[in-house]
């Protein structure tokens, strides 16, 4: 299915299947989102969780793995057809399955993989899927003739949660650091932590100004008030 529709003030094609959707923000760069059963006390629903495509002169680099085990090969499927390109290099921004799970996978197809040395840790600990390469400090990648930087901001929704910069056209990817306004409550409080969270947000706020798009690791990112409202949100847990 394909169709057209109006995001941000902006047109934004989108390719959707019943499980993996691409939707376009630039002629490079494209949110994927796969969903997951998620349970909770009082319900159960398909809940949905975005990742990141940049398409490079060197390759494609993804941003977080599908949530859905099932769309790991038809995600690569889908890039390459459409695309023309394959992926070459996935960066996993925090240890949580919505972040990680096709890292094994993505691994035994030859693609390069990397967390933060703190991510592999904790999955390392866990006996959960792991990459291949690390990154111990904030790092910029230089990917053909695009750059990429990875920032960790302090301890948040996970101990080593980091978000992504690129600059040429200042798309913050924020994964779960980051809380959608649709989000009306803090979510997943596992690993969180409270008593710096808000002030990791503030520094990313402080370090890059006047994101053109601030992509969270669930549900919408039509509003640029996101970091704002997960400081709200934060503040009401």
């Amino acid at each position: 299915m394909k169709y057209l529709f109006v995001l941000s003030a902006f047109f934004v094609y989108t390719h959707s299947t019943a499980q993996l959707k691409l939707t376009r923000l630039s002629d490079s760069s494209y949110v994927f989102t796969t969903w997951q059963l998620y349970v909770s006390k009082t319900d159960s629903a398909l809940y949905p969780a975005n990742g990141f495509i940049k398409i490079t002169s060197a390759g494609v680099l993804l941003i977080d793995t599908p949530w859905d085990t099932t769309q790991f090969q038809p995600l690569l499927d889908s890039i390459e057809k459409r695309f023309n390109s394959q992926v070459k290099w996935v960066i996993s921004t925090h240890s949580h399955a919505d972040r990680t799970a096709g890292l094994d996978y993505y691994k035994s197809k030859g693609i390069a993989t990397y967390t933060s040395f703190s991510t592999r840790k904790i999955c390392e600990e866990r006996g959960e899927p792991q990459p291949e390469f690390v990154f111990y400090h904030d790092t910029v990648f230089q990917l053909g003739t695009t750059k990429v930087q990875t920032f960790f901001p302090g301890a948040g929704h996970t101990p080593d949660n980091i978000v992504i910069w690129f600059p040429e056209e200042k798309i913050l990817y924020g994964g779960c650091f980051v809380k959608s306004v649709e989000a009306t409550d803090i979510g997943n409080r596992a690993d969180a932590n409270f008593g710096t969270w808000e002030m990791s947000v503030k520094l990313v706020e402080r370090t890059f100004k006047h994101p053109k798009w601030i992509i969270p690791g669930h549900q919408s990112w039509e509003s640029k008030k996101s970091l704002k409202h997960t400081r709200k949100l934060i503040r009401k847990s």
